[in-house]
């Protein structure tokens, strides 16, 4: 069984695969009508910032993943992303061990019970998420080769797999 620390790697070294064919820096941080004017840039900080929340929070257990730095570097430099996502990868593995997830509505605090690897495993999901939404701005983008499964969740292409055999 593949460990949740690959799929996320994985699914970030795609990413990277993606960001590194961007002809310029405008097409990473040029708004796209199809996004609400957001930006590949936008997205990929997002991706980002949970995981540095996740990786911060480690080492007390406390994980909030509202607390957000929103460095504007990270959605303006693709070359400056690439960098903190390899760093990412490299300090992502870690024992799995309880964690609190802390969360902020408008009237109260909330706190929730989860573990590690749980965590890694939302993170994964959520950059999935964000990198469907980066496929469409990059359907305006000529050239660019996409990995059949970027922005895809794996237990889907694990079922296109059945339905094709």
């Amino acid at each position: 069984m593949t460990s949740v620390f690959n799929k996320s790697t994985e699914a970030l070294d795609s990413l990277l695969q993606v960001l590194k064919q961007l002809p310029d820096q405008a097409g990473y941080s040029e708004p796209c009508k199809a996004l609400s004017n957001a930006t590949i840039g936008q997205h990929t900080r997002h991706i980002i910032e949970l995981y540095q929340c996740l990786i911060a929070g480690y080492q007390n257990g406390e994980i909030n993943y509202d607390d957000r730095k929103r460095n504007l570097l990270y959605e303006t430099d693709s070359v400056a992303a690439q960098g903190i996502i390899k760093e990412i990868q490299r300090e992502l593995e870690q024992p799995d061990k309880p964690v609190k997830i802390f969360c902020q509505t408008a009237d109260h605090s909330v706190c929730i019970e989860s573990n590690y690897y749980r965590e890694i495993l939302y993170n994964l999901e959520h950059c999935i998420h964000h990198q469907a939404l980066i496929k469409v701005a990059l359907l305006d983008i000529d050239n660019l080769q996409i990995a059949e499964g970027f922005g895809v969740a794996p237990s889907t292409l694990q079922y296109r797999q059945q339905c094709a055999q």
